[in-house]
């Protein structure tokens, strides 16, 4: 079945807020039997609302509108669609008396009168509650077509989405049953990773895609049969193929994200981490730290950016004197470093040039980190496109993945 989304926003066409939602949305649909073929981003004009959605009534057969939900003049997602389908919106009472009890929980008496518009519904819609906003979504079935509105905040959409929306289209679906996973790979390059599960791809009723991600490769795996059980059993094959070819290779899978990875590694084997970070400016420690309980694991460390902080912190002078402040040898010594300064099991250190420009004869983009565990301790050199924010992120996630694949290696393993 074909899907379209439309992303509703001027502050999307202008730049001042990325479109993550409707990449979101596309990794989902196919997992539902959804095809998504199209992603229009229009702003905040009704005459090209109302074109735009009339362009995607006749051409697809579930239409996802993103954004436009809220309470201001500037919101016309609802007038849109009305405008388009031709039905006229009326205020529903029973969406005034939720709407109007949200915010005496809140104890904003009264409501302002503008939130009414998110009361307005239409004859072919049905309303469905917004769990962590004032925003109800719209699900209209009309001649053959679907078409749901999500709130824009993403958290609100995910949530949306997952509970309601997604549930709801798979009844809606005929003639199969979808289940899919993913899993999350460390090591291999994208043409290695799909040379080793070839194979997999000759499976029944099994789809795979490949890509590259910011934390890794990812493979995804879809299976679809007439009945779910059928579905299961042929992921279950699929994902036994998987592992077996990869295997050590996989770091995580589904909705796993380095930090929480780490922090499952480090609880298993009882270990603490600490850090010593130079260019990613405690962007490395906060990541850490987003996840909930990281104080089970994690000690602390240092925004060790100047030679003198990195001397106090125990790297040793001839190190970065020798080979240099941004070297793997001075990395490997940083993570060596923050281990036995703060008394931890295992250690990380980075330091690079985050760019824009290069340093000392060094591109800007490249990175070294060193990580160290019970029994060992090494480096590695990454090279990232030289915008400071990409480094510095990408830096992140690269420090975090490769400490997975040192404690997954068996490195570090209490005897």
């Amino acid at each position: 079945m074909k899907a379209e989304i439309v992303a509703v926003g001027t502050e999307l066409l202008m730049g001042e807020t990325q479109d993550t939602n409707s990449s979101w949305l596309g990794t989902r649909l196919p997992e539902l039997g959804l095809e998504l073929e199209w992603v229009t981003i229009v702003g905040d004009d009704l005459g090209r609302l109302t074109e735009a959605l009339d362009r995607a009534w006749r051409r697809s057969a579930v239409i996802i509108t993103i954004g436009g939900l809220g309470p201001t003049l500037d919101d016309m997602t609802r007038d849109a669609i009305a405008k388009m389908l031709g039905e006229r919106m009326t205020v529903s009472p029973e969406l005034k008396t939720w709407l109007e009890e949200s915010f005496s929980r809140r104890n904003i008496r009264p409501m302002p009168q503008s939130n009414l518009r998110q009361a307005r519904v239409i004859p072919s819609s049905t309303s469905i509650l917004n769990a962590m906003g004032t925003a109800p979504s719209w699900w209209i079935e009309r001649d053959g077509k679907i078409l749901v509105t999500l709130p824009g905040p993403p958290r609100e959409l995910a949530n949306m989405w997952t509970t309601e929306i997604a549930p709801r289209l798979k009844e809606r679906i005929p003639g199969q049953a979808i289940v899919s996973r993913t899993f999350k790979t460390i090591g291999l390059s994208e043409a290695a990773l799909d040379e080793l599960i070839r194979h997999v791809y000759d499976i029944p009723g099994m789809d795979l895609g490949v890509y590259t991600k910011p934390d890794g490769i990812h493979v995804r795996a879809i299976a679809k049969a007439p009945e779910e059980a059928e579905a299961v059993k042929v992921l279950e094959h699929a994902e036994a193929e998987i592992r077996a070819a990869l295997g050590e290779y996989i770091w995580g899978t589904g909705e796993e994200v380095p930090p929480e990875k780490v922090g499952e590694l480090l609880r298993e084997r009882s270990y603490t981490l600490a850090v010593l970070e130079s260019c990613t400016g405690g962007m490395l420690g906060a990541a850490i730290t987003d996840v909930p309980g990281s104080s089970d694991y994690f000690v602390g460390g240092a925004i060790a950016y100047s030679n003198e902080v990195k001397l106090m912190a125990g790297v040793p002078a001839e190190v970065m004197d020798g080979s240099g402040v941004v070297s793997a040898e001075t990395a490997q010594a940083m993570a060596e470093a923050a281990r036995t300064t703060y008394g931890t099991d295992c250690g990380i250190g980075v330091t690079g040039v985050a760019g824009p420009g290069d340093s000392g004869g060094i591109k800007a983009g490249t990175v070294f980190i060193g990580v160290a565990v019970p029994g060992s301790s090494a480096a590695e050199q990454y090279s990232f496109p030289s915008r400071r924010p990409l480094v510095r992120g990408r830096a992140v996630t690269a420090a975090l993945l490769q400490l997975t694949r040192a404690l997954q290696q068996g490195q570090g393993h209490s005897p």
